[in-house]
Order: C-alpha cells, then sequence, then structure tokens
C-alpha cells in the first residue's frame, strides 16, 4: 500500500495568500505527487474570516479543504459557508450551536481520512478545552480511519507542543498555526505522530505577520485602534509535506517547506 503525500499549508493571508497558493501549488502538486492539499484560511479574506470567493479562489488553485481559527467569524458570509460547505472547517471546541462543524472524514487516494480543527485556550477565546474534545473526537473516529491529521490553532508554543505531546501515536499529523511564523521544529514523535509547533504564514512577508508595517507599528507604539490591512510585498508559501503510512496512520516523512512564485511578486 502505497504512502499518502499530503501538504499543509500555513495560514493564507489575504488577496496576497490566495495569490502565492494559485502561483506555486499546482507545481507542487505535481513536484510532490500529492494526494491530498490542507490549508488554514481563516485570513484568506482581507486578512480577517473567510468568504465564498476566497475560499473557492483556494479550492480552484487546488487546495481540497480548509482548516479555520478564531478569525473564522470575522465575515458574516463565511458562517453560511461552513454550514453549507464540509470541506470547510472551523475549530471542533466552540460549542455546537455555531455555524460549521470542526471535524471531517473524507476519502484521498482510496483512503478515509479525518481532519480535525481545534482552537487553544491560551490567550484565546474561552472555549472548551481542546484536549478533552480531541479525547472524544478521536474515540468517535476508531472505527473509521487511522488517518488523522489534527490543526490546532493557538498562540502559545508550550500550548502546542503539549498537545503534540499529548496526540503522539493517536494521530498521523499534528500542525500548529495561527502565530503566522513558520518554527523549526518539525519532527515524527516516538509513536509516530509528525508535528511542528507552527506551520507559518502563507503570503506577505515583507510585513508583520501579514499586515502593512507602517499600521502595524502605529499599533505597537500608540496603543490605539488602527485598521489593519494586508500588506504586498515579499510574496512566499509556508507549508509542510508529509508522508503517512495508510496502514498504520504512522507519519514516515515531515518536511518544512518556503516557496517564493517563479520570477517573484
Amino acid at each position: 500500500m502505497p504512502a499518502m503525500n499530503l501538504l499543509f499549508i500555513g495560514d493564507v493571508f489575504g488577496r496576497p495568500g490566495r495569490r502565492a497558493v494559485a502561483s506555486i501549488l499546482p507545481a507542487l502538486r505535481k513536484e510532490l505527487a500529492l494526494d491530498l492539499v490542507i490549508a488554514n484560511a481563516e485570513n484568506a479574506a482581507s486578512g480577517a474570516g473567510i468568504t465564498e470567493d476566497s475560499a473557492q479562489e483556494l479550492f480552484d488553485a487546488g487546495t481540497d479543504l480548509l482548516t479555520g481559527g478564531n478569525h473564522s467569524w470575522d465575515r458574516r458570509e463565511g458562517h453560511a459557508l461552513m454550514d453549507r460547505d464540509l470541506r470547510v472547517l472551523r475549530p471542533s471546541n466552540y460549542p455546537d450551536e455555531v455555524p460549521g462543524r470542526g471535524v471531517g472524514v473524507y476519502n484521498f487516494a482510496g483512503e478515509p481520512v479525518a481532519v480535525v480543527n481545534l482552537l487553544g485556550r491560551v490567550y484565546m477565546p474561552n472555549v472548551d478545552c481542546p484536549f478533552r474534545s480531541v479525547d472524544r473526537i478521536l474515540e468517535s473516529l476508531q472505527s473509521v480511519t487511522r488517518i488523522v491529521i489534527v490543526d490546532f490553532h493557538a498562540e502559545a508554543t508550550s500550548e502546542k507542543l503539549g498537545m503534540a505531546w499529548y496526540l503522539d501515536g493517536r494521530v498521523s499529523l499534528l500542525v500548529g498555526t495561527h502565530t503566522h511564523v513558520q518554527t523549526a521544529d518539525e519532527r515524527i514523535l516516538p509513536r509516530g505522530t509528525a508535528a511542528i509547533t507552527d506551520v507559518g504564514m502563507t503570503g506577505p512577508h515583507d510585513s508583520i505577520i501579514g499586515v502593512r508595517k507602517e499600521l502595524a507599528l502605529a499599533r505597537l507604539r500608540n496603543q490605539i485602534p488602527v485598521k489593519f490591512q494586508p500588506a504586498e510585498g515579499g510574496i512566499r508559501l509556508h507549508a509542510v509535506f508529509v508522508r503517512v503510512d495508510p496502514a498504520t496512520g504512522r507519519a514516515l516523512e515531515i518536511r518544512r517547506l518556503a516557496r517564493e512564485p517563479e520570477g517573484g511578486e
């Protein structure tokens, strides 16, 4: 049974991030023989939230599934999208009454694959415990699939590392998202779970985590509200490439990627 090749793309930030995916992903799908591509898209619409159009751009570029985070709710249009489109997830540890779903089971390369979206609680909204939430979810998936991918959208490095160790041997891949800075700690843990603290940001890196530098600096210096706008320069895609054994669900390889469009943008 051949290994499953998957790519997880770090937080797509606004139109520059969508351009990066459209420019870089088609060639990556061929180069890496990808079976599955997932992207965190909570910032896909102007740097805050997701809309029908921004999601469709990412699907048209070759992304299969989209995960979210605390900014998933920033666009009212996105609420209906999450309710309607099974390919768009939001964190599962929000109350059941909110739009959308936090877990999906899909078929790729002839194998069932579960994707779980979670939100951290350190310096983040007051949601249900992600550790207890994922316990319940994994129990429900035991008879469904061995391949489980978790997007843990969280602020604190310690919380994300804690989740990685907590899930070692229980999921195939744990990726941290949210901080927009790619970390250099990718590894396969002893029981077979691939993990990285933060997969990074796809979008304008000539910025302060995606935002125009002068606007972010004004907020940092003056401590008064400023309407943030996406920057434009230094377009780059951050992702991790992972190979998984479908028979066991164990990761065989994890590799960080940082790619720029051909000829630059």
